[in-house]
């Protein structure tokens, strides 16, 4: 099968851990505080993933049968947006890599079929995992479905209830998902009695999916974002951008700007463009457009703090709101994470990237002009790296510049949060 897969599909992940000058303060054990060893995650992920967890290894090998399932939409594709800048009047250059065109339509496929392989290969027959908007849940259960696997998700409430066509595509993978928090859990029965009308939080519903998969010697839990793996399995997106501008006469694209929640989209656009800053001299500047709602970058403190509400998860040092925050419901993205990637978060410390907060309305402003102009309707977390490319692309500093959006996902299944705005 190998000769099948076509030669632009990437054949290793980077490593952004290999050029940082300054190593990312290692994941403690929530109880001794102690850094955490391989036996401690052994619990809830296969050894290969915890292997990567730790590496420093610049480029890690794809395996071919994961290669072979990316290659159904890989390389996405890089569009220069001639239609977007007419209607911004700029002389920017304006690119976008458009993660949409995966079956489940984000970028979260990259890791899931990375994690759902290294599961199975290890005899694990479940996964369990939590999901906000519903990309990295109905992901899973497609990399699951790939991989003759089951998947249980719990989705934070106030997207459960707003967003059924998630969870209807979930279950057509074959996975079960369920309003978090819930009654099937100790954790979800506790922070149902302290608060009955809780709209949830991703915080609420890892702790589920962590305790499930912690019950289950037949079962891991998977996480869409946030860990070292996911950072580096989603680094094909920005390998392919840099080959893509290249074949497009650029030397190099001048300003980047990704959506951020929990840091994987962004991460995977950027990294390799940062490693290239490190190690050629590259002047790639970097943006982590955040939202107004949650913004962990922008007004978190980098601290240790919990992944998950009832601290069953390792202590991370990241950009935190704190892990009891919970976002307003009314935020209709999927970026409503109380923290950020040790990566990213490391990253910003070290000067390597910068954050911008975006509220909804401009978000949403900007994802109706880019759909106006270019056809496509970005996913809601994706009109957060739109809003803050438009905004640079209409201002002086731009002229002549190639500004790179990182256009993770499309909003088909997103439509009603639109309906305010258009």
């Amino acid at each position: 099968m190998g000769a099948d897969i076509p030669s632009t599909v990437p054949t290793h992940w980077y490593n952004l851990n290999a050029d940082f000058p300054e190593p990312v303060p290692p994941a403690l054990h929530p109880g001794t505080r102690e850094p955490l060893g391989p036996q401690d995650l052994a619990p809830l992920f296969p050894m290969a993933l915890i292997l990567q967890e730790v590496s420093t290894e610049r480029y890690v090998e794809i395996p071919e049968a994961v290669r072979e399932i990316y290659a159904l939409w890989r390389p996405s594709p890089l569009v220069r947006a001639l239609r977007l800048e007419r209607a911004l009047g700029t002389k920017a250059r304006i690119y976008y890599k458009y993660e949409g065109v995966s079956p489940a339509g984000s970028h979260k496929p990259n890791t899931a079929v990375a994690q759902a392989y290294y599961n199975a290969a290890e005899g694990i027959t479940r996964l369990t995992t939590e999901t906000g908007a519903g990309q990295w849940g109905a992901s899973l259960a497609l990399a699951c479905s790939l991989m003759g696997m089951t998947c249980e998700v719990w989705q934070v409430r106030a997207s459960y209830d707003a967003k059924p066509y998630r969870r209807f595509q979930m279950e057509t993978y074959g996975s079960v998902c369920h309003s978090s928090p819930s009654e099937l859990t100790d954790a979800g029965r506790a922070m149902l009695a302290a608060d009955p009308d809780t709209t949830g939080s991703l915080g609420m519903a890892i702790s589920e999916a962590v305790e499930a998969a912690a019950k289950d010697e037949q079962a891991h839990y998977a996480l869409g974002s946030v860990l070292n793996h996911v950072m580096l399995h989603q680094s094909v997106i920005g390998q392919e951008v840099l080959v893509q501008l290249a074949e497009a006469g650029e030397r190099q694209a001048d300003v980047a700007f990704g959506c951020a929640g929990g840091g994987s989209n962004l991460a995977g656009l950027t990294f390799p463009l940062i490693g290239r800053n490190l190690r050629e001299g590259t002047t790639t500047r970097v943006v982590a457009c955040e939202p107004a709602a949650c913004p962990s970058i922008t007004q978190g403190e980098y601290r240790y703090d919990h992944g998950d509400v009832a601290g069953l998860t390792p202590l991370l040092k990241m950009h935190t709101l704190g892990k009891n925050f919970v976002p307003p419901p009314l935020h209709a993205g999927g970026l409503r994470y109380h923290g950020m990637a040790p990566m990213v978060s490391h990253a910003v410390e070290l000067g390597l990237m910068s954050g911008q907060a975006v509220g909804q309305d401009e978000a949403f402003a900007a994802g109706v002009i880019f759909a106006r102009a270019e056809g496509i309707i970005p996913a809601p977390e994706s009109t957060h790296a739109v809003a803050g490319a438009v905004e640079y692309a209409r201002s002086a500093e731009s002229d002549g510049q190639v500004v790179l959006i990182g256009l993770s996902g499309n909003g088909v299944l997103d439509l009603p949060a639109y309906a305010a705005y258009v």
